[in-house]
């Protein structure tokens, strides 16, 4: 399997109403240290692409993109549309973070 398909695949396991690190996706995908591959890949999904890409954040729990930016706006509401409580473009970790 490619670091593609991996990173596809922890990514769609990611439940409804929490969240994910780029880093830890990449953690989970056997790719430790490749968080950014992590974010250039998710950026260059399909458009039509049915992965919960809206569900990885930044090790904050920040929204990546720009604040006010298209991008931003729709993974806010994604994000708001599943219960997961963004303020000011941030998600808290400690709620809505997937454990397993």
């Amino acid at each position: 399997m490619d670091k593609a398909a991996m990173i596809y695949q922890v990514v769609a396991a990611i439940p409804k109403g929490k969240v994910c690190s780029y880093g830890e996706v990449a953690k989970r995908a056997g790719l430790p240290g490749y968080a950014r591959y992590v974010g250039h890949t998710l950026k260059n999904l399909p458009s039509d692409s049915r992965l919960p890409w809206h569900r990885v954040v930044n090790s904050q729990g920040k929204i990546s993109f720009a604040q006010g930016s298209d991008g931003f706006t729709r993974q806010q509401q994604a994000l708001l549309g599943e219960g997961v409580l963004v303020i000011d473009g941030k998600v808290n970790m400690r709620c809505f973070a997937w454990h397993i």
